[in-house]
């Protein structure tokens, strides 16, 4: 029952997530071959875990389905037991679905998470709308975010967004896009972590160098604001897209264990790109992977192929074995 799944178990929690984000890409594919009524696959996506689907999310420049708000809806006998601990509601996101009828929307849409713009999109803008009108009708704490990929993203920008206002949705992001280089690709891995730890330093230096301490300590309150949001993110260290997050967090915190914690933080909290650009006058974005705070799961099953390290299937797996950590942002 997952009234008490949700207490007794971050692995049930998690298997939830995923499941009705799963949800949301098969009514997209529904949608797409036309399949209703009965011969519908996505329903028992949610209803076999008690959910009812409350509305779908619709994109409005290919009426694509692209979300979804969820009800729990246990059965009558379980009606009066406490759901302290469970979601009322769950808001989730699918990500890229490669379907004629999708493909290119969804493309457009990296695009603009590549650029930093994703905030700019009029889906974001649908979806943050339907957060923020539902968050205020039920409350933030009955209100679990959920995303994979593309919705990953989605997810954090919306729960980034709310945190901001001083409202922590409890998030399950899977495979969440970090955009920065490929460095795990490189197979030195001295000359890797020598990259890594030029590229904060050089982003430490830019920081002091550009901004007035006023600046600096005025990003730095805003950046130590969101630290008691702490998303559940979902990494495949083997996922280029996403498995970044791992040494983005260790980083920081062998700095922080060699005194050089300074640096770390001013490093996690801005980008070479961003300092760069506002220093010419150009308008430019906070990067949406920079978070403060996260409890970090891995997958450190291994490597299978690309499609299965960054597919949302492994998350429900029986035989996952997660590695998880709980990294908090310190302030100065």
């Amino acid at each position: 029952m997952l009234c008490a799944i949700c207490r007794g178990s971050e692995n049930h929690r998690r298997s939830v997530a995923a499941s009705l984000v799963q949800g949301v890409y098969i009514l997209e594919r529904d949608r797409q071959a036309n399949r209703q009524g009965s011969h519908a696959l996505a329903p028992p996506w949610w209803e076999f875990l008690h959910f009812r689907l409350l509305r779908p999310f619709v994109d409005d420049a290919d009426c694509s389905i692209f979300g979804a708000i969820y009800e729990f809806n246990p059965p009558a006998s379980h009606r009066d037991h406490s759901l302290d601990g469970s979601p009322r509601y769950v808001i989730a996101f699918r990500g890229t679905l490669i379907k004629l009828g999708t493909v290119l929307r969804d493309a457009d849409l990296n695009k603009d998470l590549i650029l930093n713009e994703l905030h700019r999109t009029s889906r974001f803008e649908i979806a943050m709308q339907f957060v923020q009108s539902f968050v205020t009708e039920v409350g933030d704490s009955n209100v679990w975010l959920a995303g994979h990929s593309l919705g990953s993203a989605m997810a954090m920008l919306a729960g980034k967004t709310m945190a901001k206002t001083g409202i922590f949705l409890e998030s399950f992001l899977f495979n969440p896009p970090f955009l920065s280089g490929p460095i795990e690709k490189i197979k030195d891995k001295r000359l890797r972590t020598g990259i890594r730890i030029a590229s904060s330093a050089i982003t430490a230096g830019l920081t002091l160098a550009m901004r007035t301490k006023h600046q600096r300590n005025t990003a730095e309150d805003q950046f130590a604001a969101l630290s008691a949001w702490v998303p559940c993110l979902f990494v495949n260290p083997r996922d280029h897209i996403g498995s970044e997050y791992i040494e983005y967090f260790e980083r920081r915190k062998k700095m922080e264990e060699n005194g050089a914690g300074w640096i770390g933080r001013l490093a996690t909290q801005n980008s070479i790109g961003g300092l760069l650009m506002n220093a010419l006058g150009k308008e430019y974005s906070e990067p949406l992977h920079l978070i403060p705070s996260a409890s970090l799961t891995i997958n450190p099953s291994p490597s299978q192929n690309f499609k299965q390290d960054h597919g949302l299937e492994q998350w429900w797996s029986p035989d996952l074995k997660p590695q998880s950590k709980l990294y908090k942002y310190r302030e100065l």
